[in-house]
């Protein structure tokens, strides 16, 4: 419990509401899930009755929903592995690999036959956060702001670690959005996470233009 609570923390569970409000926004039935760590969002996914299978470089970390799973590298992965699936949603999972094998993994969900695509990736371009919560027995309240990382050098963690970070210095959001089109998608809705700092983007394959 104490492991799936870290993880799901109060302030990450935006993400994972994020991820099905967007694909909300399409007519998808069958998802391929990609990264589903302790399978939350998984958990969602097939309680609102899509049709899920999960993909990850290691094998499931959860019993339950009994979804299939396929164990594999992202940057040996052949198209023809992940077809037949509406959807994909890849979040906070492309900034472990370097940035320029990313285009090559994005054309091969495009290739799968896919129709929309949920990304997202950490995001530190500047940004201020503030809330505040009171009533007469308590009072909350979080500040964050983030500035001058387009002015720095992203400093790549150890293999397995983030490579990149959009905001930063050559990763800019018109960059990665420039990739994303290249990759054969269309952008239909760009949004922002505020207190765990990420861009998500809803693609739909140019192929259904």
């Amino acid at each position: 419990m104490t492991k799936w609570l870290n993880y799901y923390s109060k302030k990450r569970i935006t993400q994972q509401w994020l991820q099905l409000s967007l694909l909300g926004e399409t007519d998808a039935k069958s998802v391929l899930e990609i990264g589903p760590a302790l399978g939350g969002v998984t958990a969602m996914l097939v309680n609102a009755d899509y049709i899920v299978t999960t993909l990850d470089i290691l094998p499931k970390d959860f019993k339950y929903p009994e979804t299939p799973h396929i164990q594999q590298d992202l940057l040996t992965l052949d198209p023809s592995q992940i077809k037949s699936n509406d959807a994909i949603i890849c979040c906070e999972t492309l900034e472990h690999i370097d940035w320029d094998k990313v285009p090559n993994i994005l054309r091969k969900f495009h290739q799968s036959g896919a129709q929309h695509l949920i990304i997202s990736v950490p995001y530190m371009g500047f940004q201020c956060t503030f809330d505040f919560y009171f009533n007469r027995f308590e009072f909350k309240n979080y500040f964050s702001m983030k500035k001058f990382c387009n002015f720095k050098e992203f400093n790549r963690e150890l293999k397995g670690g983030h490579q990149w970070e959009i905001g930063y210095k050559n990763y800019t959001v018109e960059a990665w959005e420039e990739i994303l089109r290249s990759s054969g998608w269309s952008i239909k809705i760009r949004d922002f996470t505020e207190k765990t700092r990420s861009i998500f983007h809803l693609l739909e394959s140019n192929n259904n233009s």
